[in-house]
């Protein structure tokens, strides 16, 4: 690692390692295929199903996995060398989207029925969840190990800046691909884009392992990341509020569902619905790179999660495609500051030790509660109708973030100097 001293007050300064930069385009691409795989599978389940509750399987199926198995894979992954963990990842995704390419061709399925293509859909994507438990948590703590702890920070506008690209480009190409060239050449495109995170992993050297096991029983080990988390309770707070406005609030599950009976756009629309949160997330990731957040971070975290959860009830109740384009693009926006603010707590409140485990714990919360949030949006949309079910979500989020508000001084108080 270059050790050279960064400048004060440099927005560029972790792009300043030469191995953060590899570390960026792993972020990117891990997170731009998977983004593409999922609107490219999405639009192909509810074309063959034609019902809204088999989007919210597609979440249902990643997230059983990923968090049954998230205390065992933090634990091992707090054992293992980190570059290793994400190399067999990465090989295990190759693997998954090539069998999501065979699927979604028509004439490798020709002789399957619908049913079995959506099970084996599902069970695929089930795999993915798998492969994710412990790409989360190497991911997170292999940053950490590229950079000075004075510049977590920074890198972690960077790296969540890197994931939005990869969050925009995703979708809105996947969209654009379905609608040129079909969904089954679209996933083989993202097929090719995992070999980016697989040589610039070989770019990066191994990594220093720092669990220490202090004489610990194998379950100890595997629940001490819970542990602190629930003893930390800033981190426990803000992963518990993204959480539930995740869950809640989460509409972009529903997009196919909407492009195709609200607003009547098809796949191209479906692609820039897709992408608006992303876009909206990554401008707002650019300006916080050069203003960062020091100033109340808390209560700053608290607003942007309350003006997220309004812009859901303005998708929901729209009719018109830009002001739901509008809607979607200012959640992302909002949604950006959230996840600055949390991967920043994260980083500078886990002991080197324990990262791995802790960003387990985070992907419990946090991560899974996209897929959740899939479910409980395909669920309350078949029992209360698609619209009412994502105006319920967003009337929800207002609910929690107004209940952590009253409930957690250490919210309101803080601070995030390292």
């Amino acid at each position: 690692m270059d050790t050279t001293a960064p400048k004060k007050n440099d927005p560029y300064a972790s792009l300043r390692f030469p191995e953060f930069n590899y570390y960026l385009v792993i972020r990117f691409a891990f997170v731009f295929a998977l983004a593409m795989q999922f609107a490219i599978i999405e639009w192909k389940v509810y074309e063959i199903s034609k019902d809204p509750f088999s989007l919210g399987l597609i979440g249902l199926a990643e997230v059983i996995p990923a968090v049954l198995l998230a205390p065992f894979a933090g634990h091992l992954v707090d054992k293992r060398e980190k570059r290793g963990m994400l190399l067999k990842c990465v090989i295990a995704y190759l693997f998954i989207s090539s069998g999501l390419f065979l699927l979604t061709w028509d004439q490798a399925v020709a002789g399957l029925s619908k049913n079995w293509i959506l099970n084996l859909i599902y069970l695929l994507v089930f795999t993915g969840g798998i492969v994710r438990a412990f790409t989360s948590p190497a991911n997170f703590t292999l940053m950490s190990l590229l950079v000075p702890r004075e510049l977590y920070a920074n890198a972690s506008t960077w790296s969540s800046s890197a994931w939005q690209i990869g969050g925009v480009l995703g979708p809105a190409l996947g969209g654009l691909f379905i609608h040129w060239i079909g969904v089954h050449w679209s996933m083989l495109l993202v097929v090719g884009i995992f070999f980016a995170p697989l040589y610039s992993l070989l770019n990066i050297k191994p990594k220093p392992i720092y669990y220490k096991s202090k004489g610990e029983s194998f379950v100890t080990g595997l629940t001490e990341g819970m542990r602190f988390v629930w003893k930390t309770k800033v981190v426990l707070n803000a992963m518990a509020l993204d959480m539930f406005a995740v869950l809640f609030g989460g509409a972009v599950a529903m997009l196919p569902a909407f492009a195709t009976d609200v607003l009547q756009v098809g796949s191209l629309g479906y692609g820039l619905l897709r992408s608006a949160p992303a876009v909206g997330a990554l401008v707002t990731m650019f300006i916080l790179a050069h203003k960062p957040l020091v100033n109340k971070p808390g209560i700053k975290l608290l607003a942007a999660v309350f003006g997220f959860g309004l812009t859901i009830i303005l998708f929901g109740l729209s009719t018109s495609f830009y002001l739901s384009m509008f809607a979607l693009l200012i959640s992302g926006a909002l949604d950006g500051i959230s996840v600055i603010i949390r991967q920043t707590i994260l980083q500078l409140k886990t002991p080197d030790d324990m990262r791995g485990r802790v960003a387990s714990v985070s992907s419990m919360f946090v991560g899974s509660s996209n897929e959740l949030g899939a479910f409980e949006s395909g669920f309350m949309a078949r029992a209360l109708g698609l619209v009412p079910s994502v105006v319920f979500g967003g009337c929800v989020t207002l609910g929690v973030v107004i209940t952590t508000y009253v409930i957690s001084p250490a919210m309101r108080k803080l601070d995030l100097k390292p």
